[in-house]
């Protein structure tokens, strides 16, 4: 059979909600699983999620295209809840009879991990459902700022029931790189994060747990606010570039250079951040040369990046 799965939001300005959880990591984490397991059996999977979009109307479009224009025989977008901390729950939005057909075995397998039953919902009015061309289903595995889900909710479990109701089928266990690569990435962020000085909202250090979460996500909006990038708390490719020139620790001199780097300089030396090494970035790296005990030459090389970042 042939798949579309939409790993819902993770798109920005297209970014998920936050709750207990964010809703972005969760989508991905349970969408890369369930591509992984659906082609292990043998299924086609076209993921239809967009890596950058415009606005979140052109985000939900690309989505959509990618499915029609690949002819999938199924739509799936995988999505989590929230609402007021006391909703719990799973429930599947469907737009034709084709979609409620398919959906009702995904969700009987998801409820039967003990989630609420939340039941089959209309999503006439939602536009992935409208503009698929194929049966087509929203999933809302369950609510982020529910504790009680919260609690439950399992990555591996999810995944698994979805597919179980998708094809009736059980997927062999993935190869363990497969599985951890989303921990392993959060986990090389909170690293990062760790090493450039960068706290979370409380201004404390990062626990170097591979777990999302909300420390991790305002520590990765406290350093794209630094780097001068969109603020959406998610350490996309753009994020990733911008952080590689600054652990690259380039040698910044006085009126001869600017970017991220600099900017990231000003932030720890405590100048003003605009990315332009000039007379007022050059009197603050001196003070922190001489606070150090290194050679006070306003040059940020080898000695200057040692302890600023090791």
């Amino acid at each position: 059979m042939r798949f579309g799965i939409d790993i819902g939001h993770n798109a920005s300005p297209d970014i998920g909600a936050t709750g207990i959880r964010q809703e972005d990591d969760l989508t991905r984490e349970v969408g890369t699983r369930v591509i992984t397991r659906l082609r292990s059996l043998g299924h086609t999977v076209i993921d239809c999620t967009p890596s950058r979009a415009s606005s979140v109307t052109n985000s939900l479009w690309q989505r959509c295209n990618t499915a029609n224009v690949n002819r999938v025989d199924l739509f799936v977008s995988i999505h989590f809840n929230k609402f007021n901390g006391r909703a719990n729950g799973t429930e599947i939005f469907v737009a034709s009879d084709a979609g409620r057909s398919r959906a009702q075995p995904v969700l009987n397998a998801i409820i039967a991990m003990g989630y609420f039953n939340r039941g089959l919902k209309n999503g006439a009015h939602l536009y992935v459902l409208r503009n698929t061309a194929a049966p087509a289903m929203l999933v809302e595995c369950c609510f982020i700022d529910s504790r009680a889900d919260m609690d439950r909710y399992n990555s591996d479990r999810m995944a698994d029931a979805i597919v179980q109701g998708l094809t009736g089928q059980t997927a062999p266990p993935a190869p363990p790189d497969e599985d951890s690569k989303p921990v392993t990435e959060i986990l090389q962020l909170q690293k990062t994060l760790n090493q450039l000085r960068i706290t979370d909202a409380n201004n404390r250090p990062l626990t170097e747990d591979g777990l999302p979460g909300p420390a991790t996500e305002a520590a990765t909006r406290k350093l794209q606010a630094v780097l001068g990038l969109a603020t959406d708390g998610i350490a996309g490719e753009r994020t990733w570039r911008n952080i590689r020139q600054v652990l690259a620790k380039p040698t910044l001199y006085y009126n001869h250079a600017a970017g991220p780097a600099v900017r990231y300089l000003q932030f720890r030396v405590g100048a003003d951040v605009d990315g332009i090494f000039g007379p007022g970035t050059r009197a603050e790296v001196m003070r922190f040369q001489s606070m150090n005990r290194l050679v006070v030459d306003g040059i940020v090389g080898p000695a200057s990046w040692r302890v600023l970042i090791g």
